[in-house]
């Protein structure tokens, strides 16, 4: 009896092990397709680049996948070859497991862009939770945006957001300005403005995604 209850404990916490390491080797990635090869994708999301293994098993997304994966049935074939669906330079979501050192791929989807930055991983999206600042703008270009206010110990702040093309402007005029063509955030903010940034923190750099115009 005693035996058998060891043996079960030794089960119980094996189990226990293996659930949260299984639940936390799914993982995301998205970005650029820069090579393929017959049983790899490589992909550059952000900063890095990986290397994901594609298999029988993983699953392709993207606009003629179904053409292709019901022609790949009338021959026999488990479904279409990478290739057949995607190509270098596509921006692509890849779901993957890790293991041994290996990136799995679980799904392939092909999606219009690849985001900020270039792309990203679930880790990096994570790690970069959004944050807010309210304060007046002291000076704006199409690069930057930089901002002061008050904090609530009633000391000041000055701070300097980049913007880029995924910056979006919410403000007076904003949908006016966009109907005219390409808008700019220099266009609908100005020195002066009251405003609140959403960004979000990458080392020393704070990156808006968001300039939300309050008060001219």
């Amino acid at each position: 009896m005693r035996r058998m209850l060891v043996v079960n404990s030794v089960l119980v916490l094996l189990v226990w092990l293996l659930v949260p390491i299984h639940a936390q080797s799914s993982k995301s990635a998205r970005g650029t397709v820069t090579a393929m090869a017959g049983d790899t994708v490589t992909v550059k999301a952000g900063a890095q680049e990986l290397t994901f293994t594609v298999d029988a098993s993983t699953r392709v997304i993207a606009e003629g996948g179904g053409t292709a994966s019901r022609e790949a049935a009338a021959k026999g074939a488990t479904g279409p070859k990478l290739a057949e669906v995607l190509k270098v330079g596509d921006a692509v979501e890849v779901n993957y497991r890790e293991t041994g050192g290996m990136l799995q791929a679980t799904t392939v989807q092909r999606i219009s862009s690849p985001g900020p930055g270039g792309g990203s991983t679930s880790e990096t999206r994570a790690a970069e939770k959004s944050e807010t600042a309210n304060g007046t703008v002291s000076a704006v270009s199409g690069t930057s945006l930089t901002i002061t206010g008050t904090v609530a110990a009633g000391g000041t702040f000055t701070q300097t957001y980049t913007i880029d093309a995924n910056t979006k402007v919410v403000g007076e005029g904003a949908g006016t300005a966009a109907s005219k063509g390409k808008v700019t955030i220099t266009d609908l903010v100005s020195k002066g403005n009251r405003v609140t940034v959403t960004y979000q923190a990458s080392g020393t750099t704070l990156r808006a995604t968001e300039v939300r115009v309050r008060q001219k």
